[in-house]
């Protein structure tokens, strides 16, 4: 008998989406799949003024100009007085509020301690994006559950946040999907200098836009204070609890315009006319382990619990094939709750260093649908590139050093072997090739050991380039976790042949929270989704602008003013090019300034420049046209 004639042709997409978006399950064949909307097939109506809230163009040419000049607040006025002089057209500058500053205020041992924060409300800057006729054509609202014809069956397949299972989870309403990365930057050349940013992105959006640098991109939103170490007290109780107190107190003044909308909802009148109520939430949250734990409020690595996600022990760090319980809000709030209902102090203690929690409101909580522990993720750049790698490459480094300089000029083509990075790409580059510069030099019989550390560093990579992956399948994520169980094994094998041996303990967190990682991909998308790679291409541009627009005083509030300034430019200069687009056909504006000293113009072809129009020429032959040409050497 026959088999049945299959509907679906091979790579098909289908789309299911949840069930409270009332959005029929479609087919697409895959040339005809795109994902998400995509820009509008009409272009998006252009304001006609666009350099707004600037009264005229050449007040916003005129300050673009200023502030690119890097002038001083002098230079400038000179610079404006100049032009009122000219008396060419009426010029109107004005100053405009950016970044609001707020005093924290947080007591420690019975005395108030004041900190300033600077924040930008979070909640314009989402409705500016949902507003925005460019953007907002570009967000992503319902869940989705896409899947691939393999000939045989659909496949399930994962890639940006609503294609995850936190998305789906949280469908219940039109929810605006937040996600934030911390980061810290040495602002000077010695470090002293240090800026700790908040960086906001919107899950909403595809990668594309989402990490871009147009106004969909991460944005600066706000600075947090750095407490400062005291001898005193540092490292005791009382003092790490008063510095996340100062951190989650801050925070929480970032998060005050977003709780009360996060249980009402606030309707919003989007870039189509149409109004619709979100409910904002945190679905991601990426940074370093240092900043993770802060978020989590959980006692770091001295603590017996040192996951920010799951309760392993201490001593069970480097041991990656076990489960165990994961953390969440309710258990931690239920947690301190009970802690704060002892009668002792030392009771207190012990029921909160049952967990390794720390005795402080997390402001997390009183955001409606967020659990701080489910938004931590992983971070690829921090967590393995330099961390688990970081330790297997200084363990390959001794190695070579014990083989004498022989088998470091035999390995060490690109003069690596005895650096140290600070750049976590740089181990990533390195990881890649190390072990095809070494394989020749430790052979299996002779030096098992360093052999076997070879096989790590070659299984590491495998590893790491799943969590590369810009698509998961679930036959990926499988392969992926099998992968991590033979690190894991291969890693088990070598930290027990080399006890004797090694001098750096193998019980770090960061060996640990790479068993996370393919959990995170199915709750929220490739690690793309919330890597704080992007964040660090910030740190370059925030040191030129300390170094160059700052007094090097109370530099935080210069550095975010400059920032805004650079975003207002940018943006208003995008919106002027597509006036000038459409009114003259062109992207590019001719500069009267750039003609040829004779006054007439370049006919040299340009990128939008390479033919020209006119009438109809007669029909020529070949043999005419060289002939015509015979002068010319380019058609001898």
């Amino acid at each position: 008998m026959a088999s049945p004639v299959s509907q679906f042709e091979v790579d098909d997409i289908q789309v299911q989406y949840h069930p409270n978006s009332r959005c029929p399950t479609q087919v697409y064949h895959f040339e005809d799949y795109r994902c998400g909307p995509g820009a509008p097939a009409a272009p998006p109506k252009v304001d006609p003024e666009p350099w707004r809230p600037f009264r005229t163009r050449i007040d916003f040419e005129v300050a673009e100009l200023a502030h690119e000049a890097v002038l001083t607040h002098e230079q400038t006025d000179r610079f404006i007085k100049l032009i009122h002089r000219s008396r060419c057209e009426l010029f109107m500058l004005r100053n405009r509020k950016d970044f609001t500053k707020e005093e924290v205020v947080v007591p420690f041992r019975g005395v108030d301690q004041t900190f300033p924060f600077f924040h930008r409300s979070l909640w314009d800057w989402a409705v500016d994006l949902l507003q925005d006729p460019e953007v907002g054509p570009h967000f992503i609202f319902d869940a989705q559950q896409l899947s691939k014809f393999d000939g045989k069956k659909f496949v399930w397949y994962i890639h940006e946040p609503w294609t995850a299972n936190a998305f789906w989870e949280h469908q219940m309403a039109n929810h605006l999907c937040l996600s934030s990365t911390l980061t810290k930057a040495k602002l000077s050349s010695f470090g002293r200098a240090k800026g700790y940013l908040i960086v906001a992105w919107c899950a909403n959006l595809p990668a594309a836009v989402r990490n871009g640098e147009g106004l969909g991109g991460g944005r600066v939103v706000g600075w947090l204070p750095i407490v400062k170490e005291d001898k005193k007290h540092s490292k005791k109780p009382a003092f790490v609890n008063f510095k996340n107190a100062v951190w989650h107190t801050s925070f929480l003044t970032l998060l005050a315009c977003l709780v009360p909308l996060s249980k009402l909802g606030s309707p919003v009148k989007c870039w189509d006319n149409v109004v619709c109520t979100f409910y904002p939430i945190i679905l991601i949250l990426s940074a370093d382990y240092k900043e993770q734990v802060v978020m989590a409020l959980i006692h770091g690595l001295m603590g017996k619990f040192p996951c920010p996600a799951c309760l392993i022990p201490r001593e069970e760090l480097s041991k990656g094939s076990n489960t165990y319980w994961l953390c969440s809000s309710g258990d931690a709030k239920a947690l301190c709750a009970r802690a704060r209902d002892s009668t002792t102090a030392e009771v207190q203690e012990q029921v909160l260093s049952s967990e390794s929690l720390c005795d402080v409101n997390s402001a997390f909580d009183t955001m409606e649908h967020t659990d701080v522990y489910r938004a931590l993720s992983f971070d690829k750049l921090h967590f393995n590139d330099k961390g688990k790698f970081d330790h297997l490459w200084t363990e390959l480094q001794k190695w070579i050093t014990n083989s004498g300089w022989q088998a470091a000029v035999l390995i060490d083509a690109l003069q690596v072997v005895s650096i140290s990075f600070a750049d976590g790409t740089k181990y990533e580059d390195i990881s890649k090739l190390i072990v095809f510069a070494a394989h020749n030099v430790f052979k299996c019989d002779l030096d098992p050991q360093a052999y076997l550390l070879l096989r790590c560093i070659w299984s590491y990579v495998e590893f790491n380039t799943y969590a590369l992956l810009e698509v998961h399948t679930e036959d990926m994520i499988r392969d992926g976790r099998n992968t991590l169980l033979e690190l894991t094994e291969l890693m088990d094998i070598y930290i027990k042949d080399t006890a004797d041996l090694s001098e750096k303990s193998w019980n770090f967190p960061k060996m640990h929270l790479s068993t996370h990682v393919f959990d995170d991909i199915e709750a929220k998308g490739i690690t793309q989704n919330y890597n704080t790679k992007p964040n660090e291409k910030m740190h370059g541009p925030l040191k030129d602008t300390y170094q160059d627009r700052t007094n090097f005083k109370n530099f935080a509030e210069q550095i975010l003013r400059y920032n805004h300034d650079s975003l207002v430019a940018e943006y208003i200069r995008s919106k002027m090019e597509c006036l000038d687009a459409q009114n003259l056909g062109s992207s590019i504006v001719p500069d009267p300034l750039e003609a040829d000293s004779d006054g007439l113009e370049s006919t040299e072809p340009t990128d939008v420049q390479h033919f020209s129009l006119g009438s109809q020429q007669a029909t020529k032959s070949f043999a005419d046209f060289e002939a015509a040409n015979a002068g010319d050497a380019a058609f001898n």
